[in-house]
């Protein structure tokens, strides 16, 4: 059984211009001990999609199977006990914790609502500091008194707080430096085998994604258009965007950089108030025909277990 399982998800939002569709019909597994990356442009609904999953977010349509139980239908203590098995970390390392609290607070703080005595949570926030690597006088200072990267293990040890079987990271590299990006990866890797969560890790950085996914989704203005184990969505990729996606990734060594083929994108991402008919990609595709303009495409199967929403993919032997 899967420990995440969500079907046909849809989020929306209504603006002064419209009806906007953040998520459309986003159906995913995640299992025990997976880690399932998500990526896609800026605005194609990651974000919003992680947050309807922890039901920070509210779900227009669909369901979302969280260890066995309807994650949508639970209220009260029930959906507390719930909610402890799924937790986040969020992108933005000085904005997601507060600067009035001291760190030891700051952890405490979910263990003491979930009914944990004092001395318990003390004993529990030096643990969580040793998990992720700072000090134990950390307890005592300030979040403005850490730097980018450790303000971002901080936030992994409060993930990490009531021992949940999965973490949502919401770009939890994007908004550090490069040097220590690396670092707070391997932390990631490192928590995961010894503690066995899954992770869903939302990313616009492809070289993170490929390094720590097993599954990658990729998603285009609300929808999934391609899901692949990681090693064949790199050598193969079969859907036009996420060839282009993987064009424009940036490679160390120029000789390769200069050998890869090209796959240049015309236009601008459309607006998810006024999606273009047919396949939302049709506008910027350099395959697409009259069928891509009037019929959406659905998700088929490839035969590695991957899935590609393209009319005209050469799907082929994937494996």
């Amino acid at each position: 059984m899967s420990l995440l399982q969500a079907e046909s998800v849809s989020v929306s939002f209504v603006t002064p211009r419209g009806t906007l569709h953040a998520v459309r019909e986003v159906s995913l597994t995640i299992a025990e001990g997976e880690t399932v990356g998500l990526v896609g442009e800026s605005g194609c609904g990651k974000s919003t999609l992680g947050r309807a999953l922890m039901r920070l977010e509210l779900v227009s349509a669909g369901r979302v199977m969280l260890d066995g139980h309807d994650l949508l239908a639970t209220e009260g203590a029930a959906l507390a006990r719930l909610r402890a098995t799924v937790q986040m970390v969020f992108q933005d390392p000085f904005g997601s914790l507060n600067p009035r609290r001291r760190i030891g607070g700051i952890l405490a703080q979910p263990l003491r609502i979930a009914g944990h005595s004092r001395a318990a949570a003390e004993q529990r926030v030096a643990e969580l500091l040793a998990q992720v690597g700072l000090p134990a006088d950390a307890v005592d200072r300030y979040p403005h008194e850490f730097s980018g990267g450790q303000r971002q293990r901080i936030g992994i040890a409060r993930a990490l707080a009531l021992t949940p079987k999965l973490i949502i990271c919401d770009e939890p590299v994007s908004a550090l430096d490069v040097s220590v990006r690396a670092q707070v990866v391997n932390l990631l890797m490192d928590l995961q085998a010894r503690l066995g969560i899954a992770y869903l890790f939302i990313s616009h950085d492809l070289t993170v994604v490929e390094h720590l996914c097993d599954r990658v989704l990729v998603m285009y203005l609300g929808r999934i258009v391609e899901s692949a184990p990681r090693a064949r969505l790199w050598r193969r990729p079969l859907h036009p965007y996420t060839k282009a996606l993987l064009a424009a990734a940036p490679v160390a060594d120029p000789a390769r950089a200069r050998a890869r083929p090209r796959q240049l994108l015309a236009g601008e991402l459309p607006s998810p108030l006024t999606p273009p008919t047919g396949c939302a990609f049709h506008t910027r595709c350099p395959i697409a025909q009259d069928r891509c303009r009037q019929d959406r495409p659905a998700l088929r199967p490839v035969h590695d277990g991957g899935l590609v929403a393209c009319h005209f993919a050469d799907i082929g032997d994937a494996t």
